[in-house]
């Protein structure tokens, strides 16, 4: 191995602006309870005036085993938070009327069949009043510019309702989704509203779905995401198509903007109308690996493509253009960071806004400012307010878990992989730490696979895992081998059907620099994770026999068993080819096939109804483990999908954790 390198994480290029405002003496390690007093900051969005910041408040309400979401609103100077809609009911997705006077809402809010709608409260006082009355109920909405209209996302309604179940008819070729179940021929249409109509006009239809709906700034016309080629399932394509706000598609009103074959999504509008930014994918052949990048096109039919981050070679997300149309604004993931940046629209120079040791999740630009929600690697998202320069605090939501709470310390870690590459990630210290100590530790592994550990202790609650290790005694690893976003579409694309490769190897090699700066005890060894996290952990526990005990949640194993059984029909056949054709590629990544390697106690986990990665993976290798006599144990959350939901089940499993890692490891 080549001299290694270590960073520790002290840059502060914006610490100052995001240290806490206070701090209190008596701290102690985190715990499971305290995994639920945290809040969930989310979906910044600036008021025509200027003057506030609605927002979304998630917390926790453990004994009725739920979560509540509540609109908020903190004045821009950050003197005045108050809270806009009651408990007792979920509301999400706030707006501000374009005249400034109403803040609207969706929530179900009491109704009997529980389906959402859109609410307004009058800020100058009042209940909120229900303004849609659509009865399968509403996906998204926005307002028009003149406030006259809204645009609606709507589902078809199910044909002859019946309270009997009723058999699954399908004839899709995608024809499951976790969360959602059996696919049938319902598709979601934009459609528009006026408020005190009874009903909405349709203005998109066809077999198929259309999504991230736009208006133009002259409320005329309505930017949309839709893949509406011959058959959607079986392409990753989606176009941005522009559709006329009053005649409808059906009128001759629809326009196709881009004719990429892979993926264009997210379309925002130029303040001039002219043109639209969004995020386009040029190698959809790569499908996840391939980076996805800021583009610009005009707002007419064909219009030639100008990507403006090919350069920055990394994932981008969320363009907006600015005030004068001169730049657009977009959150890129960088080596375990989420930052905002800008291009200039007459140079192509690129400028970072906001960066440093955190995560940028969300924003809203407006009135020559950005609204920003930021996390850090131990303290929970909050909103910040940026301009020319300047970083500053908007909301303390969760200040009281901050201040109670001691952070363990951290390093960041760029070490040389077996190849020569460099590989970077993190290494938390258990509370407490003495120097010259070895200490049992945990390689945890991050999910996606095209995902990163990050600055953000919330983010898929792997780091808030992670710190419950380190206040648990453990040393923990957080690497982010190669496949993970961040590092450049190379640094991803290594992963492309060889999984368990390269990827396997850069863990490893963090496992053995970890040993080298006399941190890790080499006898003491755990690894987990979830999702592709728990796929990795296949991958070393039937490649090493150098870890005491592993947890692997939401795994496959016997990939070709998941052929038609998961949602990835279409990412499997791209990456791997069909099962039938090219069963090599599949055995050849299949951890199932190397199980009899297997001499570490592993724990199997996951969610009864999970079609991402279904339990089927975990079953399989409880039930070989079991009857090569290794010591195992499966453990199935009853109606939880991919992600775990029920408080209970995630105080289970995070107790569960600590008691297997306990008993093998320590």
């Amino acid at each position: 191995m080549q001299p290694s390198k270590i960073l520790v994480s002290i840059t502060v290029l914006i610490a100052i602006a995001l240290a806490s405002s206070s701090v209190i003496a008596q701290t102690r390690p985190v715990t499971i309870d305290d995994l639920f007093t945290l809040k969930h900051v989310e979906g910044p969005v600036i008021s025509p005036e200027g003057d506030w910041v609605a927002f979304t408040v998630e917390e926790t309400l453990y004994d009725q085993q739920d979560t509540e979401t509540r609109i908020w609103m903190v004045s821009v100077d950050g003197e005045t938070l108050l809270p806009m809609t009651a408990r007792g009911y979920s509301a999400s997705h706030p707006r501000w009327s374009p005249d400034g006077r109403y803040l609207s809402f969706m929530a179900s809010r009491g109704l009997t069949d529980a389906t959402n709608q859109v609410w307004i409260l009058d800020r100058r006082g009042g209940e909120a009043r229900q303004l849609t009355f659509i009865d399968q109920g509403i996906r998204s909405y926005e307002w028009s510019p003149d406030g006259s209209r809204l645009l609606l996302l709507i589902r078809d309604a199910i044909e002859n309702p019946s309270d009997e179940p009723q058999p699954y008819v399908i004839d899709r070729l995608q024809f499951k989704r976790d969360y959602i179940g059996y696919l049938d021929r319902r598709r979601t249409h934009i459609y528009t509203f006026t408020p005190r109509d009874s009903t909405a006009t349709q203005i998109t239809f066809g077999d198929y779905d259309h999504s991230q709906p736009a208006w133009s700034p002259d409320g005329t016309r309505i930017a949309f995401t839709s893949n509406r080629t011959e058959e959607p399932d079986g392409n990753s394509n989606s176009d941005i198509w522009i559709v006329d706000a009053t005649r409808g598609e059906q009128s001759g009103g629809l326009v196709q903007v881009t004719t990429n074959p892979g993926p264009d999504h997210s379309p925002a509008w130029s303040p001039d109308g002219r043109y639209l930014t969004y995020i386009t994918v040029v190698e959809p052949g790569k499908i996840w690996y391939a980076n996805e990048y800021v583009a610009i096109s005009e707002a007419v039919a064909g219009s030639e493509s100008r990507i403006l981050t090919k350069e920055l070679d990394q994932h981008a997300y969320k363009p907006m253009f600015d005030k004068n149309g001169n730049s657009v604004t977009f959150i890129y993931f960088e080596q375990g960071e989420r930052k905002l940046g800008s291009v200039d629209l007459a140079t192509n120079e690129r400028s970072v806004l906001i960066e440093g040791q955190l995560t940028v999740m969300d924003y809203d630009a407006s009135n020559g400012f950005v609204a920003a929600q930021i996390g850090r690697f131990f303290e929970p998202d909050e909103l910040f307010l940026y301009s020319e320069g300047d970083l500053r605090r908007l909301t303390s939501i969760n200040q009281d878990f901050v201040s109670r709470i001691e952070a363990p310390e951290y390093l960041d870690l760029r070490f040389t992989s077996y190849d020569g590459a460099e590989i970077h990630g993190f290494l938390i210290k258990p509370n407490g730490y003495e120097p010259g100590k070895r200490y049992p530790t945990i390689l945890w592994n991050h999910g996606g696979p095209v995902l990163q550990h990050e600055h953000n202790m919330q983010y898929l609650n792997e780091q808030y895992e992670a710190h419950l290790f380190a206040a648990n005694g453990y040393a923990v690893l957080l690497i982010n081998p190669r496949g993970s976003i961040g590092y450049g579409q190379a640094h991803a694309e290594a992963l492309f059907a060889d999984w368990g490769n390269k990827d396997f190897r850069d863990v490893m090699a963090a496992v053995d620099y970890a040993i080298e700066l006399g941190i890790a005890d080499g006898s003491r060894l755990g690894v987990g994770g979830w999702s592709y996290g728990g796929i990795l952990t296949n991958y070393v526990i039937t490649k090493s026999d150098r870890f005491k005990g592993a947890i692997s949640g939401a795994s496959e194993t016997l990939m070709r068993s998941n052929y038609g059984h998961d949602h990835y029909q279409l990412f499997w056949e791209l990456e791997l080819g069909l099962p039938w054709e090219t069963p090599e590629n599949w055995e050849r990544i299949s951890p199932f096939n190397d199980v009899a390697n297997v001499v570490t106690p592993t724990l199997w986990m996951g969610g009864q109804l999970d079609w991402n990665v279904p339990i089927l993976g975990s079953e399989q290798m409880y039930q070989a483990m079991r009857r090569l006599g290794i010591e195992t144990q499966l453990v199935v959350y009853p109606g939880e999908f991919h992600g775990i939901q029920r408080p209970s089940f995630k105080r289970d499993r995070l107790e569960r954790y600590l008691g297997w890692f306990d008993r093998h490891v320590k």
